[in-house]
């Protein structure tokens, strides 16, 4: 848990030696993290056009990858790629992702919500102190 506010970095890589029944890291099982720590909309950045969603928050996906996006056009929310191909920057890029955070807000559906994307996936991880004794503890 943080301690205090600031960028705090998710761990979803599994602690010690690999266990029956925990799956590679897997899109799904990433978004589910992010849900259980307190998003509520979920930005989830792709370049190979990972078509997910989740049963239980909006998934907005932003797509860098301009040849993906064309191809999935249909699944994709935000063509981050216009950055790449001159056609936009990258302020103007981060005012389509905001105002359409802010529309997903107020109940508009993202593209996974429309097409009734709703992977869920619960995973499990070992909670044993192997990190570096730098990291911050609750106290």
């Amino acid at each position: 848990m943080p301690t205090q506010g600031g960028l705090y970095l998710m761990d979803v890589v599994p602690d010690g030696d690999p266990m029956f029944g925990f799956p590679n890291i897997v899109d799904s099982a990433e978004i589910v993290e992010m849900i259980a720590s307190g998003s509520h909309i979920i930005l989830f950045t792709t370049g190979r056009g990972s078509v997910v969603g989740s049963a239980i928050s909006p998934v907005i996906k932003v797509c860098a990858n301009p040849e993906t996006y064309e191809n999935l056009s249909e699944d994709m929310d935000i063509n981050a790629g216009k950055v790449i191909n001159g056609e936009a920057t990258v302020d103007q890029v981060g005012e389509e992702i905001y105002q359409l955070v802010t529309e997903v807000a107020q109940g508009k559906q993202s593209k996974s919500e429309e097409l009734g994307h709703q992977e869920f996936v619960l995973t499990y991880k070992k909670f044993e102190g192997i990190g570096p004794s730098c990291l911050p503890t609750i106290r």
